[in-house]
C-alpha cells in the first residue's frame, strides 16, 4: 500500500477529524436553517400588504400635518408666536407625500440568490478554513508530538517525500470536503432563493462569478490548511500553529491598526491581513483616507487606495510559499531523533 493511501486512511480515522467535521456540518446546517426560516417569499398578497400599510402610514401623517396647520392658523388667529413650534408658513412646506412612505420598507426580507449568495460564499469560506487550520494542524502536530514521525521515518527515511506525502493527503482531503459541502451549500441556498426568496436575474454569468468565488474558497482553504501544515511541523507541535496564528491575528488585527492610526500612516489598513481577504473575496476593497480633508477648505474629495484580487494573491501566495518552504528546509537539516 502506498504512503499516500496510507495517509489518507489515517486522517480519515483520526478522531479529531471526525469529530470536527461533525462540527463544522452541523454549524453550516444551522446556518442554513436559520436562514430559511429569516427569508420570506414576497408573494402578491405580501406586497398589497405592504402597500396598504404604506397607504395607511401616509393617511395618518396627512391628518396629523392637516391638524397642525389647523393649529398652527388657529395660533396665529390669536396673535400668538407659532414659529418657534410649527416653523415658517405653518408648516405647509413639509407636506408629506406619497414617495415618503416607500411600500418597500413594510416588506419582510427576502433572500435575493444574485445579489447575496457572494456573502455567504465567504461565509463558507471561513468556516471551512477554520477546519483546515485546525485539521492540516494537528495531523502533522500530533505525529510529531507522539513520536509517530520517527517511527515512519524508520521505515521510509526520505524525509521531504514523507513530509510532502502527509501535506499532499491533507490538502486532497481538504478539497474533497471543501468541494462536497460547498456543492450542498450551494444547493440549500438556491433552493431557498426558489421557495423562499427569489432567483430573479441569475444568468449563466452570475454561476460563472459564483463558480468563480467557489474557486476562491477552495484556494483559502488549501492556503490556510499548508500553512497550518507547515508551522505544526516547523514547531513539532500543533500549539505551534496556533499561537503563531493568535499572534499573527493579534499584531494584524490589534497592533498594526494602532501602530499605524499612532503614526499617521497613510492607508494603514493596507497592512492588516483582513483587507486582502475581504479584497480576495470581493474582487477589490476600496480604503479611504478621510484625513486628506482634514485641512482643505472647500468640496474635497478623500484620496483612495484600492486593493484588488491580485493583491491578495500575491500576499497569501508568498506568505504561504514562505512558510512552506521553512518547514520543508527544517525537515531536512533538523535532528529527528
Amino acid at each position: 500500500m502506498s504512503l499516500y493511501v496510507t495517509e489518507l486512511r489515517r486522517l480519515a480515522k483520526r478522531r479529531l477529524t471526525r469529530v470536527m467535521l461533525i462540527v463544522l456540518v452541523l454549524g453550516l446546517a444551522g446556518i442554513i436553517t436559520a436562514f430559511t426560516f429569516s427569508s420570506h417569499k414576497l408573494s402578491p398578497a405580501v406586497i398589497a400588504q405592504a402597500q396598504a400599510e404604506s397607504d395607511a402610514s401616509f393617511q395618518e401623517a396627512m391628518r396629523h400635518w392637516e391638524r397642525e396647520v389647523s393649529a398652527c392658523d388657529a395660533a396665529k388667529a390669536r396673535g400668538e408666536e407659532t414659529e418657534d413650534r410649527y416653523g415658517p408658513n405653518c408648516g405647509r412646506d413639509w407636506k408629506p407625500t406619497p414617495d415618503m412612505f416607500d411600500p418597500k420598507w413594510n416588506l419582510p426580507y427576502q433572500f435575493d440568490f444574485r445579489a447575496e449568495f457572494g456573502t455567504f460564499v465567504g461565509v463558507f469560506a471561513g468556516a471551512v478554513a477554520l477546519f483546515a487550520f485546525l485539521i492540516g494542524a494537528s495531523f502533522v502536530g500530533a505525529e510529531w508530538s507522539t513520536g509517530g514521525m520517527m517511527n515512519l521515518l524508520l521505515w521510509r527515511p526520505k524525509r521531504l517525500a514523507v513530509l510532502g506525502t502527509k501535506l499532499a493527503a491533507v490538502l486532497t482531503a481538504l478539497s474533497g470536503v471543501t468541494v462536497v459541502l460547498g456543492a450542498l451549500w450551494t444547493l440549500a441556498f438556491w433552493l431557498i432563493a426558489t421557495y423562499r426568496g427569489t432567483t430573479a436575474k441569475v444568468t449563466s454569468g452570475v454561476w460563472q462569478s459564483t463558480g468563480i468565488s467557489g474557486l476562491r474558497a477552495l484556494a483559502l482553504v488549501l492556503a490556510v490548511g499548508a500553512v497550518a501544515f507547515a508551522l505544526a511541523s516547523l514547531g513539532r507541535h500543533t500549539a505551534m500553529a496556533l499561537g503563531v496564528a493568535v499572534g499573527v491575528g493579534v499584531v494584524s488585527e490589534i497592533g498594526i491598526r494602532i501602530a499605524t492610526t499612532v503614526a499617521g500612516v497613510r492607508f494603514g489598513d493596507r497592512y492588516v491581513l483582513s483587507t486582502y481577504a475581504l479584497a480576495w473575496f470581493q474582487k477589490e476593497w476600496k480604503l479611504i483616507d478621510y484625513r486628506s480633508c482634514e485641512l482643505v477648505q472647500g468640496q474635497c474629495t478623500p484620496k483612495e487606495l484600492l486593493v484588488t484580487w491580485q493583491n491578495s494573491a500575491l500576499v497569501f501566495g508568498i506568505g504561504t510559499a514562505v512558510v512552506l518552504a521553512a518547514a520543508f528546509w527544517m525537515m531536512r537539516r533538523r535532528d529527528i531523533t
